[in-house]
């Protein structure tokens, strides 16, 4: 493609499209729509080293990226389920659209005329034999423009502009978002679209138009709209708000239907605004209304999304992270926003439930005057609602006092009843490293011994997901994932994950040079410690490797030193990944020398960093900026030592590999 040379079509192409399209125009539709770009819209792509990219599959659920794109050969690849294919392929498997669909598609967007065997471009053919989802987005396109038009143009749209007014909201912002107004009578987007050149089937099959003994008439009428988009920025659905008393439809929001195009467990509103954002601060903030969503980009949070009709699912967890490039090397941070009533507290304890889905941490940002993000912006300013976004806790948190709550902890079996219930949210947390710092929290919050605490803990862990989730469903909404607790479980010794698991790899390729090149390494093997290493087994192999006497031994004899490391290793899973370390071929293509080595030990520091700034940052979401006591400067400026020192390792890094 871009380096001059075109993939071939298969021959299962040549025939579905035999007739229509021309085959030189379908090759430019693959050169002018970049693979990169186009998957982009859809997974967040970071470089995986060669001219190649790599994300989370979207057509598989992963944690660990497997889906690789080289846009030089215009081709994409999953190791993880072996989808593959070019940019039309690519299309067409996400949106379910066939062969020439995709090409009709990508040849819009791009600004492609495509040449058809019979009839000319643009005939009255093609027109009335175009696919369905192509129809029913047009359609969606031109109801948005309609609406829209309305909202400026039309006297009955008075009421809608003075709600949009009374929360802050001015004309450029109703633009930006789209949002419109749908005419009281009834027949005026049908009317508008028949002229168009729709049928009254294609529209009732979108969802614009209803159906009734008296016939068609417009879905949504007296009503506030707000266009829902995918990714991609297609409209694919309406958010309708009552403004007239009069209204026959009682509900104050009213969806599109489930439609070709719509699904609303798969869609979130905003999401074509966020995306970008998403993707490069590693955040997204989840809310509850469309009018938090402008609210919020408009006062700078401009990752922010919402959910359209539903609670918050494992379908929109997928969006996210696709997004997020949620997994282990990447973490990002998911911010749900509630209402501080009773029934924002049973939506956080409704997402909990789902924080296993996440690798990202979690958090939970409410706001104590129960105002939500457009009540907040309104009565305080864009500067309350970035502060509401700053001063986030852990979701885990939030729910763990919540149960609490629950319980008389000046009783003594009201103590024990709530340890027992609290046990099993510790139980479920998925980093096992803080297990035992959320022991000590809930230890000192409900006024128990941490001895006491841990052995319940193990218990929840023992028992099991079975019957943990039984237990909790006898009680008020339960907390943790099925997921997080079979992780848990695996903290076990025998259960410990494998060490060549992709999120250890920067250890292990550390400790291959260590072991393989100690010459080379040298004086850079005293930089390290053992909390360099997040695997017990790692870091059981360098305090091995430390007490058979660390540089200085391993210089003057590599092969006794490393002898003397394998009688020091605790146990035999230590020595045989001793043994391992010391055979398995390095990932570098060359003999690593002192700069490459240095290079790699800064990398695992580096990551010690990244690891040490994210406690120091939620330390400081946890305190007071507007006081600006001695506790929360000193952290600041540990904060911004440890940026200077991280980028110092990231330098090192970076350069020892060129």
């Amino acid at each position: 493609m871009h380096d001059g040379v075109r993939p071939p079509v298969p021959l299962r192409r040549l025939a579905a499209v035999a007739g229509r399209i021309r085959e030189d125009d379908i090759a430019l539709v693959r050169e002018r729509a970049r693979i990169d770009e186009v998957v982009s819209q859809h997974v967040t792509l970071r470089s995986a080293g060669g001219g190649s990219l790599k994300g989370l599959c979207p057509f598989h659920d992963e944690k660990t990226p497997s889906f690789n794109v080289t846009p030089s050969r215009g081709y994409y690849h999953c190791f993880g389920c072996n989808e593959g294919g070019d940019v039309i392929d690519f299309v067409g498997k996400i949106e379910g659209l066939g062969f020439a669909e995709t090409v009709e598609r990508l040849a819009d967007r791009y600004g492609v005329q495509l040449r058809y065997a019979e009839g000319g471009p643009g005939s009255t053919a093609r027109r009335e034999g175009a696919p369905q989802r192509s129809r029913l987005l047009e359609a969606h396109r031109l109801a948005a423009g309609f609406y829209a038009g309305q909202l400026v143009d039309s006297a009955d749209a008075a009421g809608g502009r003075q709600f949009l007014s009374e929360r802050g909201f001015d004309d450029d912002a109703a633009a930006r978002f789209g949002v419109g107004f749908a005419p009281t009578g009834g027949q005026a987007l049908l009317g508008h679209l028949r002229q168009k050149g729709f049928g009254d089937g294609e529209l009732v099959t979108a969802g614009l138009v209803a159906q009734s003994g008296r016939g068609p008439y417009d879905r949504f009428r007296g009503r506030l709209l707000w266009p829902i988009r995918d990714v991609a920025g297609e409209v694919v659905g309406f958010g309708a708000r009552r403004l007239f008393d009069d209204d026959r439809v009682e509900a104050k929001y009213l969806n599109t239907p489930e439609t070709p195009i719509y699904k609303k467990s798969h869609v979130l509103y905003g999401v074509d605004l966020a995306r970008r954002e998403i993707a490069r601060r590693s955040q997204a903030v989840v809310v509850e209304g469309y009018t938090d969503v402008m609210a919020c980009h408009l006062s700078g949070v401009q990752t922010a999304v919402a959910t359209c009709g539903t609670a918050f699912g494992e379908d929109h967890a997928r969006v996210l992270r696709r997004l997020l490039l949620d997994h282990e090397q990447f973490r990002g941070e998911v911010i749900f926003t509630f209402d501080g009533d009773e029934a924002g507290q049973r939506a956080a304890l409704r997402a909990f439930s789902g924080d296993q889905q996440f690798v990202s941490q979690t958090y939970v940002a409410i706001e104590p005057d129960g105002l939500d993000p457009c009540d907040l912006r309104l009565s305080k300013g864009d500067a309350a609602v970035r502060e509401l976004v700053a001063r986030r806790i852990p979701l885990y948190r939030f729910v763990l006092k919540n149960i609490l709550e629950r319980y008389d902890l000046d009783r003594a079996d009201g103590r024990v009843d709530a340890m027992r219930e609290a046990a099993r949210l510790v139980a479920s947390v998925r980093d096992r490293s803080k297990v035992e710092g959320f022991a000590r929290e809930l230890a000192g919050m409900a006024g128990l011994e941490v001895d006491e605490v841990r052995a319940e803990v193990r218990r929840a862990v023992q028992r099991g997901p079975r019957a943990q989730s039984a237990a909790a469903s006898r009680r008020t909404p339960g907390p943790g994932a099925e997921g997080g607790r079979q992780e848990i479980a695996a903290s076990a010794p025998a259960q410990l994950p494998d060490t060549r698991d992709p999120r250890f790899s920067d250890e292990r390729e550390a400790l291959k040079v260590v072991v393989q090149h100690p010459t080379a390494v040298g004086a850079s093997f005293d930089e390290l410690v053992v909390d360099d290493f997040t695997h017990p087994t790692l870091a059981a192999v360098w305090q091995a490797l430390v007490e058979a006497g660390g540089a200085t031994a391993a210089v003057e004899s590599p092969d006794l030193w490393l002898a003397r490391a394998r009688e020091l290793a605790p146990d035999d899973v230590v020595r045989s990944t001793v043994l391992a370390l010391a055979v398995e071929p390095l990932h570098a293509s060359r003999t690593p020398d002192a700069r490459h080595a240095a290079a790699l030990l800064s990398r695992l520091r580096e990551l010690t960093a990244l690891r040490r700034i994210d406690e120091v940052k939620s330390r400081l979401q946890r305190m007071n900026p507007v006081e600006q006591t001695a506790g929360y400067n000193r952290l600041f400026g540990e904060l911004v030592a440890l940026e200077q020192h991280r980028r110092a390792l990231r330098e090192r890094a970076i350069g020892g590999m060129v």
